[in-house]
């Protein structure tokens, strides 16, 4: 069941040509190089500045700021923001932060989702992300932003230099740990090594209203009702049963807080990033799977990690 899961060739082939213009076997320099400037706070798009045409001989790379939160692993998933320019005149190739239309869960008026810039998942090897950006990302922690500048491939179609941001972000949550309700009986749940949420049920009937637990609190920035929100999310029944989950697609979510059903999305607006929320819909609320016979009466369990958010550009 992939209620969440659209189409991303868009964006995949976008990432792709980044990790084929990032990918110049052999070259690492860090001498030589026209200075780069790169501005922005945490969680926004970066300011890049330098004098056009970059004359580029080998790759440059430097942190822009160290990350504080977990290690990245070989061969484990990143999550990436990134933004890309063309060295040659600094116009942008591919970028993931201004916050387009977002992926529609629920197909509208016989369309197909559609989806807009976003972070990217990405597993962290040279066979994924090709020599370059594996040397750039490898021992990094969630939380760093890294420059990378890379001369033109020798092969391809796009032959050219690019000045290239990369945002590693975090792929769980990563908050304080929150007391459980006193006044009504939950689920418990349970945490992989990744982070991979399950849940233990309980033998009580489910509640008829919507309930939340928060289960941690973290520390970033609050969201608003105006914003993009990316998210790992993993869903179950009542008694137990995986029905739907981000994390086995291997792809964290970014949706408008707009476009998701209100039931949710209204329990999201103020919740800090790094933050873990656990919410119990009953049958009379509509999800994305309300229409499936599957699961007409069911009430459902969803467990969600916040892992960044960002308001439009023009919002407030």
């Amino acid at each position: 069941m992939t209620g969440m899961g659209v189409s991303r060739r868009w964006w995949a082939a976008g990432l792709g040509l980044v990790l084929t213009l990032a990918t110049v076997p052999g070259c690492d320099s860090n001498a030589g190089l026209v200075s780069v400037e790169v501005g922005g706070e945490p969680g926004t798009k970066p300011i890049v500045t330098y004098v056009a045409p970059l004359s580029v001989s080998g790759t440059y790379r430097r942190t822009i700021w160290e990350g504080t939160g977990p290690l990245l692993v070989d061969d484990q998933p990143v999550l990436l923001d990134f933004y890309q320019e063309d060295a040659r005149d600094a116009s942008v190739v591919l970028q993931t932060y201004d916050a387009g239309p977002g992926c529609v869960m629920v197909t509208r008026a016989g369309q197909a989702p559609s989806c807009g810039p976003r972070p990217v998942t990405r597993e962290l090897s040279r066979e994924t992300l090709g020599d370059d950006l594996f040397h750039t990302l490898r021992g990094q922690r969630a939380g760093a932003r890294l420059l990378q500048v890379a001369p033109a491939p020798r092969s391809g179609e796009h032959r050219f230099p690019t000045v290239t941001v990369i945002d590693v972000l975090p792929l769980r949550a990563n908050g304080v740990s929150v007391p459980p309700r006193a006044d009504v009986e939950l689920p418990t749940v349970t945490l992989g090594p990744r982070g991979v949420p399950s849940i233990n049920p309980i033998s009580d009937e489910p509640p008829e209203n919507v309930v939340t637990q928060p289960l941690l609190h973290g520390s970033g920035e609050q969201v608003t009702s105006q914003d993009t929100m990316t998210f790992q999310y993993a869903m179950f029944t009542w008694n137990g049963d995986a029905v739907d989950s981000s994390w086995e697609r291997g792809q964290a979510e970014s949706q408008p807080l707009e476009l998701l059903p209100s039931v949710l999305s209204e329990w999201f607006v103020d919740q800090p990033v790094g933050s873990q929320v656990m919410v119990v819909v009953p049958p009379t609320e509509v999800l994305w799977i309300s229409h499936s016979m599957e699961y007409k009466g069911k009430t459902f369990v969803l467990v969600v990690d916040i892992l960044s958010t960002r308001t439009p550009e023009g919002g407030p």
